[in-house]
């Protein structure tokens, strides 16, 4: 048994846990039914949608840039609750915008408080965790995203269909991420010196360099996923006749995601992340060669399946990682580094991926995506896994 200093579900830690579902609930009750939002309500057309929303990720993946700074040189616990209240109240916006620019200026700017609270929550559960279990309990943190993301676009859907009111989803989305606030107000710190940093302002102060090679290869990974992502719904329903299909998908990829890190959490607690890193990312590219090679139920089905398992092994340790390449007054930027590449992939994935179904067709961008994560695998299995073992601090 673990001696009460090092267990690993103290009450601070599952309080972030916690937490962070909540931030996830928020985001993603939202996320799938916002488009069916601006064209009721404000008649917006598709190009104007994706203007409309994709501000928000821009957003915050500049705050991201900054955030990990911001939450390294200020009091951590300032820093998560004034961010995790400004998120919490622009819910309210959504209520009260009564036209298309006033929703579009809400929705972008609610992207910083969320690029700057994913940030700092983040940090603040690696601060709680013992470090001879800190490796575990990166993996499990990431359930609480996994959790979020499998229950709240059902749950987003069958309100819309009983209700048809909009507000009452926002009221939702306001409430939960409340409940997550009141967690972190009740989170114990542990009195932490602040390094005060006197150099010059340079961009090792906003992005941990040395995990430039752990940065390429999120930037492959979530660039696969971006184009999947984005695009599986149109393409099950266009191409192989699946109406309603990708809820299910989605559903099969978070199991797959909370499935693998349950499993592969032990092998993060014995310091093993290269391997758990190397597994992950070589289960992950058949999944995206089966989607893209197998144009049947069975490929869109089992890729979700396999890709989920793939990345529930690989993102946590790719953060831990992150995490283990740094000092610990550098927490934050370490956390902000692996989301910033992961969205810049995920951005470049919804562009490329678009050209290519735009102008050529759905099987060249599964194929592109699944290319480019062959790339990662590569880079990771040649260069990226020894870079680790050779930089890594603890």
């Amino acid at each position: 048994m673990s001696a009460p200093g090092e267990a690993l579900w103290n009450s601070n830690y599952i309080k972030v846990w916690l937490a962070n579902v909540c931030i996830c609930f928020s985001f993603m009750l939202l996320t799938p039914l916002l488009p069916i939002y601006l064209s009721e309500t404000f008649g917006a057309d598709k190009q104007m949608i994706g203007i409309v929303l994709s501000g928000y990720t821009i957003v915050a993946l500049m705050t991201r840039t900054f955030s990990g700074y911001i939450v390294d040189s200020y009091p951590r616990k300032q820093v998560l609750l004034i961010s995790f209240f400004v998120f919490f109240i622009f819910f309210a916006g959504y209520i009260v915008a009564g036209s298309l620019l006033l929703f579009a200026i809400i929705r972008t700017v609610h992207g910083a408080p969320y690029g700057t609270v994913t940030v700092s929550n983040s940090t603040v559960a690696i601060d709680v965790l013992p470090s001879i279990r800190r490796n575990e309990g990166i993996g499990y943190y990431g359930l609480s995203s996994n959790l979020a993301t499998a229950i709240s676009p059902s749950i987003a859907i069958w309100v819309y269909s009983a209700t048809h009111n909009f507000d009452i989803l926002f009221l939702i989305a306001m409430g939960v991420a409340g409940i997550g606030l009141l967690l972190n107000s009740l989170v114990e710190f542990a009195p932490r010196e602040l390094v005060k940093d006197k150099r010059r302002i340079s961009f090792d102060r906003f992005f941990l360099t040395k995990g430039w090679p752990q940065a390429l290869n999120m930037v492959c990974f979530s660039l696969s996923y971006g184009v999947l992502s984005t695009y599986v719904a149109i393409y099950g329903k266009e191409k192989l006749g699946i109406e309603g299909g990708s809820a299910l998908f989605f559903f099969l990829l978070a199991l797959g995601l909370m499935v693998s890190r349950l499993t592969g959490s032990k092998a993060l607690r014995e310091g093993k992340v290269a391997r758990n890193a190397t597994q992950g990312v070589c289960v992950s590219i058949f999944g995206y060669l089966l989607f893209a090679l197998v144009p049947n139920e069975i490929g869109y089905y089992g890729a979700a399946i396999i890709i989920g398992l793939g990345n529930g092994h690989m993102y946590p340790a790719y953060q831990t990682m992150f995490v283990n390449l740094a000092d610990n007054s550098r927490r934050g930027t370490a956390s902000s580094s692996i989301l910033v590449a992961w969205d810049v992939g995920i951005g470049l994935g919804v562009l490329f991926g678009g050209i290519f179904a735009e102008h050529i067709s759905y099987f060249a961008a599964f194929l592109f995506a699944a290319i480019i994560n062959l790339v990662g695998v590569m880079m990771h299995v040649l260069y990226t896994r020894h870079h680790y073992d050779r930089n890594k601090l603890r």
